[in-house]
């Protein structure tokens, strides 16, 4: 049995938008803007340096959304971009650079995750989504651990544990969205 066998390739939200590389280089760009909305908008929490933001939300269902490459790519010119001086990092300082690295590697995560799996039901939503949850976790708090010289637990302490409930909100939206808006293209597809 060949590997091609075992492999499926789930269709993701924006392939149904015709002109390929077009559609692609526009959804990437816009993914970049759309995080760079949603860090705009931060608020101070408690115990933490870090911003809470909209960025993980934007991320994640952006990434199931748009599937591994073109996720990957906008959180890379994302990221990139913002290192080159565009000021639209959220703005919690040089220790949060470890978030936006997650960011990359959580959206090719999570992108090839629904091109394998599907993302139409609220458990595969939800199972991607904390997945890509946990990197940008791991990434953060390592960040935030040689940034500030914290050890590692006192870099979870204040770089996961102030955002595990908010996460959760934003995986509870996700699992109700992505699964109707299926439904929608299923129906327009019909027609």
């Amino acid at each position: 049995m060949s590997s091609a066998a075992y492999q499926t390739d789930h269709r993701v939200l924006t392939d149904v938008l015709p002109g390929a590389r077009v559609r692609d280089v526009a959804l990437s760009v816009g993914f970049a803007l759309a995080i760079a909305a949603s860090a705009q908008v931060a608020f101070a929490l408690p115990g933490t340096t870090v911003p809470f933001t909209g960025q993980t939300f934007a991320v994640l269902a952006g990434a199931i959304a748009l599937g591994r490459t073109r996720a990957a790519a906008g959180s890379l010119l994302y990221l990139a971009l913002g290192v080159v001086g565009l000021p639209w990092f959220a703005g919690g300082g040089p220790h949060t650079i470890g978030y936006v690295v997650g960011f990359v590697v959580a959206a090719a995560l999570v992108g090839g995750i629904v091109r394998r799996t599907g993302s139409r039901t609220p458990v595969q939503v939800v199972t991607a989504m904390a997945l890509g949850n946990l990197v940008i976790y791991a990434c953060g708090a390592t960040g935030l651990a040689l940034v500030l010289g914290l050890s590692p637990a006192a870099a979870v302490a204040a770089g996961v544990v102030p955002f595990l409930a908010g996460d959760a909100l934003k995986l509870v939206a996700a699992a109700a969205v992505v699964p109707a808006c299926w439904k929608l293209v299923d129906a327009v597809e019909r027609r």
